[in-house]
Formats: C-alpha cells, sequence, structure tokens
C-alpha cells in the first residue's frame, strides 16, 4: 500500500492506494474532509447554477435541516445512499409516518409483475432525498450508478431534490470527480453490496449535474464533516 496525502489545494495527484477485499484498487486520499475554501468554492459555483445550497457542520445539522423543508404529507423517495442513512434521514422519511414514504409502498409491491409500476412510482415523486458521489468546485453534482433508478428523479422527475453531501466528496475539477467514482466511491459500493447481498456491484451510468431549472428546484445540504462515500 502507498500511503501518500492530498494536496493542500485539493488535488488528488498523490493517493492512498490499497485494495478492497474482493480486490479492487481503492484510493483513500478521496476519504479526506475538503478544506472551508473548497468548500465555499463549490457553493459559491453551485448557486450560480441554481442549486439552492446550505453549508452546515454535521451530519445532525443536515439531518434538522432536510426535516425543516421537507413538506409534510407529500410523497417522499430515499435514493439507495449510505449519506441517507447514516445521517438518520432514511429512518425520519420512511418510519415516522409524517411523509407518504415510497420505499414504503415499493417494498409492498411484487418485482417480478409490478416493476414498471415501480420505477414510474419512485421517478416522480414530490421529493427526492439523496446524495451524489463527488461536487466540483466549478459547480457540478456527479453521480454514479450500476441501476440508475435515482437518474430520473434526481434529473427532473421529482418536483424537489435534495442533495446531502459530506465534505470529502468535493472536488477540483470533473477530472478528479470521475476519478474519485472509479478509485473511492465505486469500490466502496462494490464491498457494501458483496457484504450485504452477496453480490458485485457495477459502475455502469453517470449521471453530471451542470445545473438546475427552475432555480429552487434543488438543494444541496454540503457538511464539512466527512459522511458517507
Amino acid at each position: 500500500m502507498s500511503t501518500l496525502s492530498a494536496s493542500e489545494d485539493g488535488s488528488t495527484d498523490t493517493s492512498e492506494v490499497t485494495k478492497t477485499p474482493s480486490g479492487i484498487p481503492i484510493d483513500y486520499a478521496f476519504s479526506k474532509a475538503a478544506s472551508e475554501e473548497m468548500i465555499q468554492r463549490a457553493a459559491e459555483a453551485l448557486r450560480k447554477h441554481n442549486f439552492e445550497v446550505e453549508v452546515v457542520n454535521t451530519a445532525a445539522d443536515a439531518r434538522a435541516f432536510v426535516k425543516s423543508i421537507l413538506p409534510k404529507g407529500k410523497t417522499v423517495f430515499t435514493a439507495a445512499s449510505e449519506t441517507v442513512r447514516l445521517s438518520g434521514l432514511d429512518e425520519d422519511i420512511n418510519n415516522s409516518g409524517e411523509y407518504i414514504s415510497i420505499r414504503q409502498q415499493l417494498a409492498k409491491m411484487d418485482r417480478n409483475t409490478q416493476m414498471p409500476e415501480m420505477k414510474r412510482l419512485s421517478a416522480t415523486p414530490d421529493v427526492v432525498v439523496g446524495s451524489v458521489h463527488a461536487v466540483t468546485e466549478d459547480g457540478r453534482l456527479v453521480v454514479a450508478s450500476a441501476g440508475g433508478s435515482q437518474f430520473g428523479p434526481y434529473a427532473s422527475g421529482a418536483r424537489k431534490a435534495i442533495f446531502v453531501v459530506g465534505s470529502q466528496k468535493v472536488v477540483p475539477d470533473l477530472e478528479t470527480a470521475l476519478r474519485r467514482i472509479k478509485s473511492y466511491s465505486y469500490p466502496k459500493e462494490d464491498t457494501r453490496m458483496r457484504e450485504k447481498y452477496n453480490m458485485p456491484s457495477g459502475l455502469l451510468k453517470i449521471l453530471i449535474l451542470n445545473g438546475d431549472w427552475p432555480a429552487t428546484r434543488s438543494t444541496v445540504v454540503l457538511i464539512r464533516e466527512c459522511i458517507g462515500f
């Protein structure tokens, strides 16, 4: 294992590369919290691209903020996200009874006979709450997926999108964002899938959000501490 650290400006020309249990190289340089300067540059750029942005200190702060803006009694879909799970938002949304949980509705449906209906249901909620795998300092959100079920509501299907993002996901540019996905987010997700479901993940689809419209549709909650991958 090489042991080098990320540079001061947040670029990742150095690495901390090892391998996952299944043998996939993983670069832990991408697990480090971003500097305040990087966070603020990303926040400013995101606002210029029609994203609303809230910068908070902790996952608990993010949880409280998201709950303060979630409309009660509306349909809410939680995209598969360790950030959403670890923050407690998955539990708040899907088990509190304060919202109409798309996840709970999907759990009652038969994947073998109702898959088209399930896809439509998850694609057009009132609100989608999820995360992304990278935020660039020039104001782009980048997310990867094997199946892509979150892409529809993220891009346009949901009336409102809320992205909760740990600061370790802030990177200088799109090239670094794609490298982060390939060398950190994907190996972490593959490990999670193998441990939980005994099956591998796949880096099959990537969505890049360069901006949004209308300006009030998407909110990015940037957390100074690290959470998720």
